[in-house]
């Protein structure tokens, strides 16, 4: 069954619409009217509801793609978002290289909130892929949630907790760059609504920083593009596109 039936849209108009509005930061009036510039006439409540069922889903089926540590050294910091005129708490974490871990919106900020963000991130990592280190800021919440986490072994014992202010720099750029994408939006209503778009920036964001490049076979944007047609089953497979891209690599040797 095709994941778009009753959308009255083709896939790739829907994909297109969802991909634009969490990569590039824009309204949903503005990418209404671009939608228009290219032949699609659509209201922009409905690239709203677009978005709310699809950012999420590209979020899961692309995470065995983006999500995986390149370094063991992690920082981990939150963020503020506000949901109906309240501040709530994205939970964030990067190597140190910037490369995206893991998130978690939370209304809350306390050790029940670090604990389940950090039992998160440490969730389904292979044994290399666990963090030596990990830097926060002096919140004590931290250094408790880690502490529960070793007695349950969820968490290896060896973990070293840094409290070391400067190194978080990595993670509060990127806080930055990802509140970019959030402005337009004005503010969310609801909790959900907030985390189903957040999820949308958060994987559009790792695809930008290059953290699913293995299956960009062209390493360009229209290849970001297709890596999210390929898992709603739409385009070309990878082994034809792969083969397409050979063909012409050997026209051009030839020429």
């Amino acid at each position: 069954m095709s994941d778009f039936k009753g959308r009255h849209f083709e896939g790739e108009s829907v994909l297109w619409a969802v991909r634009w509005y969490c990569r590039y930061g824009v309204s949903y009036r503005d990418l209404e009217q671009m939608m228009g510039e290219r032949g699609v006439s659509v209201d922009h409540s409905t690239i709203y509801r677009w978005v709310q069922s699809y950012a999420p889903e590209i979020e899961k089926r692309l995470r065995w793609q983006w999500r995986g540590p390149r370094s063991t050294s992690w920082r981990v910091d939150e963020t503020y978002v506000k949901v109906r005129g309240e501040w709530t708490y994205l939970y964030r974490a990067v190597d140190k290289h910037g490369n995206t871990i893991e998130f978690y919106l939370s209304p809350t900020r306390n050790t029940a909130a670090a604990k389940r963000f950090l039992g998160k991130a440490l969730n389904g990592l292979k044994e290399w892929e666990k963090p030596a280190v990990i830097n926060t800021d002096k919140a004590p919440t931290y250094a408790v949630a880690l502490t529960e986490l070793k007695k349950e072994d969820k968490c290896p014992k060896k973990t070293l907790h840094r409290q070391v202010k400067y190194l978080n720099n990595v993670i509060e750029a990127d806080h930055g760059k990802l509140k970019q994408l959030i402005r337009p939006v004005r503010g969310f209503k609801t909790l959900k609504t907030a985390y189903a778009t957040i999820k949308g920036f958060e994987v559009m964001r790792a695809l930008r920083k290059g953290q699913a490049s293995a299956f960009n076979i062209t390493r360009d944007i229209p290849g970001e593009a297709r890596i999210v047609e390929r898992a709603f089953g739409l385009g070309a497979s990878a082994l034809a596109e792969v083969v397409q891209l050979v063909r012409e690599q050997l026209d051009l040797t030839a020429a």
